[in-house]
């Protein structure tokens, strides 16, 4: 956690000098949306239904594995989903851009990469949200999943999710740049759900579910292949390195697996080079998903990808099968 998140979840004192600044940027965000409510902004409605997922606050949530389970299910129960994605970190030559399993992660942005490994379904980039949903609408898709789109109103949608880490909640419930929060918590009345990700001790005006994130294998960068949780490929210290939103999530979750390592937190969307999986020592290296992606052609037989899956508890699944028959119909 950098100096500023810690101060946002700790409520530093000092962040009261910064009350002027979070009350111009709530104005600004509020205004904002009212403009595309209202009307005066236009918003472009797909021919297809729209699913975003997105979050209040900076910083790691969730949202990309549950997109990812998302985009699964809905394939199994016969929709052709595409997903969008701004490729934040990524600088593509062409937009809207497609995203497969092998593409550069310096083009697309470590997650899409990491959604159509974990989905193999159709991802496309862009900052101009509808224009690539125009692309996944030409390719066949009849519903589109945007991750990480609750702030680009642009894109008309047919369902909101809101992602909240549990245990992080929403820090001292202020808006940029006094807190973490990218719009006010008022926001939540707005939308369809919101899914806790870990327990959440905080009355919100939503309706609420959870989920869980869930290990399911340790994956040999160099060749893919993998091995299950209880099958450890691996012994004795190594090193853990994560470059997401909130590192110390994926460190406890190598306690909770019994794994003697030490911390190599990272900032969100780091630029890893071959220099970053260099130690003095000869240790395994363990990183999560979406930093393997940006690892894998420099990778060594020392690095390791832990592979987690988002499950959602039950009554969440059966909301969503009633909203999508809703929809259908």
């Amino acid at each position: 956690m950098s100096w500023l998140e810690n101060a946002w979840y700790t409520d530093a004192a000092w962040l009261k000098a910064l009350t002027p600044l979070e009350a111009i940027y709530s104005r600004v965000v509020t205004r904002r949306r009212e403009s595309y409510v209202s009307g005066r902004r236009p918003i472009w409605q797909a021919s297809v239904p729209v699913i975003v997922v997105g979050n209040i606050t900076v910083g790691g949530t969730g949202k990309s594995p549950l997109v990812a389970w998302l985009g699964r299910w809905l394939a199994e129960r016969g929709w052709r989903p595409g997903i969008i994605s701004r490729g934040y970190g990524g600088r593509a030559p062409r937009y809207p851009f497609y995203v497969d399993a092998s593409a550069n992660t310096e083009y697309a942005g470590d997650e899409p990469v990491m959604l159509a490994q974990q989905t193999g379904l159709p991802v496309v980039v862009d900052p101009d949200r509808p224009r690539a949903a125009r692309k996944l609408i030409a390719a066949g898709c009849d519903i589109l999943l945007s991750d990480d789109g609750l702030q680009h109103l642009q894109l008309g949608r047919d369902i909101e999710l809101v992602v909240v880490d549990g245990e992080r909640g929403f820090g001292n419930h202020h808006c940029l740049p006094v807190g973490p929060l990218r719009e006010p918590l008022s926001r939540l009345a707005d939308v369809d759900a919101v899914i806790t990700n870990g327990a959440l001790d905080v009355k919100i005006p939503a309706s609420q579910y959870s989920m869980s994130l869930v290990p399911r294998a340790w994956r040999h960068l160099i060749d893919n292949v993998c091995y299950g949780i209880d099958e450890r490929p691996f012994s004795g210290h190594v090193h853990a390195t994560a470059g997401i939103g909130n590192p110390q999530r994926f460190f406890r979750t190598l306690e909770q697996l019994g794994i003697d390592f030490e911390r190599h937190p990272l900032p969100d969307h780091h630029r890893f080079t071959a220099t970053d999986l260099k130690f003095a020592d000869n240790l395994p290296v363990i990183m999560t998903a979406k930093d393997a992606v940006k690892c894998r052609h420099f990778a060594n037989e020392r690095c390791w990808a832990l592979d987690v899956e988002a499950q959602p508890e039950a009554p969440l699944i059966d909301w969503l099968v009633k909203r999508l028959d809703k929809l259908e119909g």
